[in-house]
């Protein structure tokens, strides 16, 4: 079994890369390119940091570990960008029917 890099950080018992600076550019391209973007500040759990996940007005989505909960709605605020807790607020509809409308079609 091999182990976790280096730059992994420690969540519960599980070892799991933590963030960098190419998931910040990831996230800022992505917002940049779309519109009608929100953010779900997604809490970090026993097999996840923090993520972000990021929803276009058409339901397209991105996630990616964040560094903090703070620093979360700090990019967004920063983007001009609505945050909300993904565990307060769940994810919304249009992302889950983005999804089945690219599973029918095949991908």
């Amino acid at each position: 079994m091999s182990r976790p890099a280096r730059d992994a950080a420690r969540t519960g018992s599980t070892r799991v890369r933590a963030a960098n600076a190419a998931d910040e550019q990831h996230l800022h391209e992505w917002v940049l390119a779309r519109r009608g973007v929100e953010g779900f500040v997604e809490p970090r759990t026993a097999v996840s940091d923090v993520t972000l996940l990021l929803v276009a007005h058409d339901g397209e989505w991105t996630r990616r570990r964040v560094p903090s909960v703070d620093w979360a709605h700090r990019f967004c605020n920063t983007h001009q960008v609505a945050s909300y807790d993904a565990a307060v607020v769940g994810v919304p509809q249009r992302m889950r029917d983005y999804n089945r409308r690219r599973k029918q079609q095949g991908f």
